[in-house]
């Protein structure tokens, strides 16, 4: 039997994956500024760690354009009522670093709620996954 409020919790991170996407897709800093923690520690493929300012200011800065970003295979693990863990597939087009992209990704997430009940990523990683 599923747990209702499980999957009241699995509903919203889809939510919030789905507004991160397109965030990250129209470089949409304010909507970034919101779902990403000011406690931000992410590590990309290359073993890079960015904070949420420099997350941000790489959409500022144009130094991410995507053409084209889906999400799928979705895995949530709900841990606690407020921490989630989140395993997507991305193909990612564009432009990262002036040097053109299209590339599949898995990433990890980690999302916390906060106090005011908002999700937030507060820990991601990325991996090329080669195909």
């Amino acid at each position: 039997m599923k747990n209702p409020l499980e999957e009241h919790i699995k509903a919203q991170i889809l939510e919030a994956e789905e507004a991160l996407r397109l965030a990250m897709l129209h470089s949409d800093v304010t909507a970034l500024n919101e779902l990403l923690s000011p406690n931000l520690i992410f590590t990309n493929h290359r073993g890079q760690i960015f904070s949420k300012h420099r997350e941000l200011s790489t959409h500022v800065s144009g130094e991410f354009e995507f053409t084209r970003l889906t999400f799928s295979e979705h895995h949530i693990l709900p841990l606690t009522d407020n921490v989630v863990i989140v395993s997507v597939k991305a193909w990612m087009v564009g432009m990262y670093a002036e040097r053109f992209t299209d590339n599949t990704f898995r990433f990890t997430r980690v999302w916390s709620l906060t106090p005011d009940g908002q999700w937030q990523v507060i820990s991601g990683h990325s991996s090329l996954i080669d195909v």
